[in-house]
């Protein structure tokens, strides 16, 4: 009898059980959105990390500053590009053009030959290559300035091993001045703490306001806020602004613990990063939005915010070079807001830069908000026929 009991427990139980596991299987085939993370965060993760990650980037923006055109000048350069590290996108400029194209982030090297170059290296006096870097991006130059250095003893040799042979002697012909401009003691909290308050606001501003929508909903509260006689944009703008001081307040926040915990410089004007951190603020609150009125529950919208959070984080130079990304990559991280954003506090903070180099950083995340407002007001206006 004892057995009995025990058989048709373990067969009620074992069909118990088969039940629930049938029932949430159909439940999982029909989230539809849970589906698509499990299938594609693999993908998105392996794509991002295999093929747009690069701690070795190659093709490095450069400007050079040519006092002396000559032979030997213009073999130094194609040295240079031999390497594959530097890409000499700018040739006979005035210092001043290129300190700006570096302040624009537009290159990354300014490479400058002296007068005089030719008539000093024939005598064997080894004038001085200067070599800037922005080391507002330390791991981008470190190996181009490594096969820089590399590249002196030997970028003459085939030159001069007939007609000149005393400069193929120790010491090299050349002296490599290497200067790194706006964090020349390559200190890390430099590069990571400026940028480290965008990935903040970019993860809590999305996040906060991803749930506003789909809270009404689950509460059974969005059909009073239907019925109300206001316009989509109202609601959308209506539940963005609160947040805007918050945004502020973390804002404060990083920058009360950058001056006094990490010892960052601030070169420019605090106004200007103040003022040019409103736009970025709104746009993600804006993001959020826009994937809360998409979604049918709170865990769809914080699994859209996730979506969006780990491209912004990989592809917006924050954590890995921006210049070493291919092509594709570096087209997708120039959408987000957070690419522009980081250019904007590392450059005010750090280099000092003006209106006139912020803006069109700025033009570039307002286009972004723009679109993504209007996005989620036509999908509420879905919502509400």
């Amino acid at each position: 009898m004892h057995k009995v009991k025990e058989w048709l427990l373990y067969h009620l139980l074992g069909s118990r059980l088969k039940a629930i596991l049938i029932k949430e299987f159909i439940q999982l085939t029909r989230d539809k959105v849970a589906i698509t993370m499990i299938m594609m965060l693999p993908l998105i993760q392996l794509a991002l990390f295999g093929y747009a990650i690069n701690m070795n980037p190659h093709s490095l923006p450069t400007a050079v500053v040519v006092g002396e055109e000559s032979v030997f000048s213009r073999e130094f350069i194609r040295g240079l590009q031999n390497t594959a590290y530097f890409d000499i996108k700018y040739q006979m400029l005035s210092i001043e053009e290129a300190d700006k194209l570096m302040e624009k982030n537009d290159a990354l090297f300014i490479i400058s030959i002296p007068f005089n170059f030719s008539k000093e290296l024939i005598r064997g006096q080894r004038p001085q290559i200067l070599i800037e870097a922005d080391a507002t991006e330390p791991v981008a130059i470190a190996n181009a300035v490594a096969a820089g250095q590399a590249l002196i003893p030997h970028v003459y040799q085939e030159m001069t091993k007939r007609s000149l042979p005393d400069l193929q002697y120790i010491p090299p012909p050349i002296d490599l001045v290497l200067h790194q401009k706006y964090n020349p003691e390559n200190i890390t909290q430099y590069n990571i703490v400026p940028g480290l308050m965008g990935v903040i606001l970019t993860m809590t501003m999305v996040m906060v306001t991803a749930l506003a929508i789909t809270r009404e909903r689950e509460r059974g509260t969005i059909e009073s806020l239907l019925a109300a006689p206001v316009h989509p944009w109202e609601v959308m703008i209506g539940k963005i602004l609160p947040y805007i001081a918050i945004g502020y307040i973390q804002l404060f926040v990083i920058l009360f613990a950058a001056h006094y915990l990490f010892h960052i410089p601030m070169m420019g004007s605090l106004w200007l990063l103040l003022i040019s951190s409103l736009p970025f603020i709104l746009s993600n609150l804006v993001v959020g939005i826009m994937f809360s009125s998409i979604s049918k529950s709170q865990l769809q919208a914080m699994q859209m915010t996730f979506y969006f959070f780990l491209p912004s984080l990989l592809l917006s130079g924050f954590m890995f070079p921006f210049s070493g990304m291919p092509l594709w990559a570096r087209v997708i991280g120039e959408i987000l807001p957070l690419t522009h954003y980081v250019r904007i506090v590392r450059g005010i903070m750090l280099k000092g830069n003006s209106w006139e180099i912020v803006m069109p950083e700025l033009g570039a995340i307002v286009l972004f908000g723009i679109t993504m407002l209007s996005i989620a007001v036509l999908r509420y206006r879905q919502t509400i026929d």
